[in-house]
């Protein structure tokens, strides 16, 4: 028998199946329930319906946070604003009809399927695009020849599309970065509406201590398993969640994604390396304690390192000194997990009283906070302050010791030295530490430390109506001794949808 090529018949046929709203209208069921939305939904789906600016979207993040499943969401809600069914392209190139098959010949196929000859007002996402050589070219080239359609690509292998994009698709690419969900997303993936209200509508909590049980439990879950959607959704992966973590999310980036991508050999390096961050996720580490405890070289190391970073499953933390100085050469540094559950996967589950609740406490907090406050650093001298923010020209907004004890406030200048010492230096009039239950405020020689249980400062900063721009002004108040009576009375009035003036 004679070989040969895939047709162009079999390739249509297959856009086809991937397609089924070009004849039912609608996301069929089998793509799964698609009825809670992941809270960047909508300024995703904003910037995919945004036809005034010619640039495609290239939605980032990493394996299974939903990416797919937001696709899906933007396809059916374009069609219940009224677009045609048949205007919506959808494109796995990881389908093994695609390979080596252009993105311009994809869309010219998805037009000849729905008898269209038009190339205008259509919308094309392609999915997990970096399975195409030299995507972002082809990509570039489609949004300046089809100037009245939209292009929408996403991707699991987050480091080939960050980089790529940077580096060809300036002027016509916008990222949008999906990372796993945050604890407020959780909670209303779990529906747990109930816990969140009990503590939204708190009015008076300086100096009070309430019952954090219930919000305190569903952090502990969110801890070992609660980054990814499906383990929410599917009772089968909620029976065995960290193999889900290890095999289908890290194992696979690891394992697959970066050295098909870099071009790595030697994949059980990659893994060590990896294995010993995960599981030292907060700690201050070296390029050298690095190389003594996984084995591998510290020029192969400093590459890992990039590599890891870009494909969103770590986020290296530098270090300042107590004058908010960066150090010339940065020798010691912490690397946090995007997510802890990683950590949980790879090793053990952890529970209220594990010895490694402080690190898995500090990872979810840098992993919240730091999108929203931007140059996030930890100093360090002969003591250390956790987490201190600073502005677009480094000075210093706030700063926060992050806890998993109610001890502190009863003793703050012994048991936050670091963070006493820090503010003294730097004339700071407030400081922030986080606790298990207590809220609370102390004042220490004209500093105020306020208290806040984390979980609680874990929910409100996820909250879908927190916004950056809104905790900027509050950390740019001239004001510092009344930053956080002011801080927590809009914050709440702008989530409850309160006016002010009735406060």
């Amino acid at each position: 028998m004679a070989f040969k090529d895939i047709s162009k018949e079999q390739i249509i046929k297959r856009i086809e199946i991937d397609n089924p709203w070009w004849e039912t209208g609608k996301i069929d069921r089998l793509y799964g329930e698609m009825t809670v939305h992941r809270s960047y939904f909508d300024n995703f789906f904003d910037l995919v319906q945004k036809n005034n600016v010619k640039r495609a979207v290239v939605l980032m993040g990493p394996r299974q946070v939903g990416k797919t499943v937001m696709i899906y969401q933007a396809v059916q809600k374009l069609i219940n604003q009224g677009i045609s069914p048949k205007k919506i392209c959808y494109i796995s190139i990881d389908n093994p009809t695609y390979i080596n098959i252009g993105l311009e010949q994809l869309f010219e196929y998805s037009r000849e399927a729905v008898h269209d000859d038009s190339n205008e007002d259509f919308y094309v996402f392609f999915d997990e695009i970096q399975y195409l050589k030299l995507w972002e070219v082809h990509l570039k080239s489609l949004v300046d020849t089809y100037l009245h359609s939209k292009f929408i690509a996403s991707g699991s292998a987050a480091a080939a599309l960050k980089l790529k994009s940077n580096e060809s698709g300036a002027g016509r690419f916008t990222d949008f970065l999906l990372p796993p969900l945050s604890f407020s997303e959780f909670l209303t993936f779990r529906d747990k509406k109930d816990v969140v209200d009990k503590f939204m509508n708190l009015k008076e909590i300086e100096e009070s201590m309430f019952d954090l049980n219930d919000l305190n439990e569903e952090l502990i879950r969110y801890l070992n398993y609660g980054g990814y959607p499906e383990i929410l959704n599917s009772k089968d992966v909620q029976a065995n969640p960290t193999q889900y973590i290890s095999n289908d999310i890290i194992d696979k980036v690891l394992l697959r994604d970066l050295p098909s991508l870099y071009g790595i050999q030697d994949v059980r390096e990659l893994q060590a390396l990896f294995t010993v961050l995960a599981f030292n996720t907060g700690n201050e580490i070296s390029i050298d304690k690095l190389s003594q405890k996984s084995g591998v070289a510290k020029n192969t190391i400093r590459k890992y390192l990039q590599y890891l970073e870009a494909a969103f499953l770590i986020k290296i933390v530098y270090r300042i000194d107590f004058n908010a100085k960066r150090f010339k050469r940065a020798t010691q540094f912490k690397v946090y997990l995007t997510n802890p559950s990683m950590r949980s996967a790879l090793f053990a589950p952890v529970n209220e009283d594990d010895d490694f609740m402080g690190n898995m406490i500090e990872t979810a907090v840098f992993a919240h906070l730091r999108p929203i406050f931007g140059n996030t650093f930890y100093a360090r001298e002969r003591k250390e302050v956790d987490c201190v923010f600073l502005d677009n020209i480094f000075n210093i907004r706030t700063a926060l010791e992050i806890k998993w004890s109610d001890n502190p406030i009863n003793s703050p200048r012994k048991m936050l030295d670091g963070l006493f010492s820090f503010c003294k230096k730097n004339q700071l009039k407030t400081a922030f530490v986080t606790t298990i239950n207590i809220f609370g405020e102390k004042e220490v020689d004209n500093i105020k430390f306020t208290f806040l249980p984390v979980a609680y400062v874990l929910m409100l900063f996820s909250h879908p109506n927190f916004e950056s721009k809104f905790v900027q002004e509050i950390l740019d108040s001239k004001d510092k001794t009344l930053q956080f009576r002011i801080f927590l009375l809009a914050l709440i009035v702008k989530i409850l949808g309160r006016d002010a003036k009735n406060n």
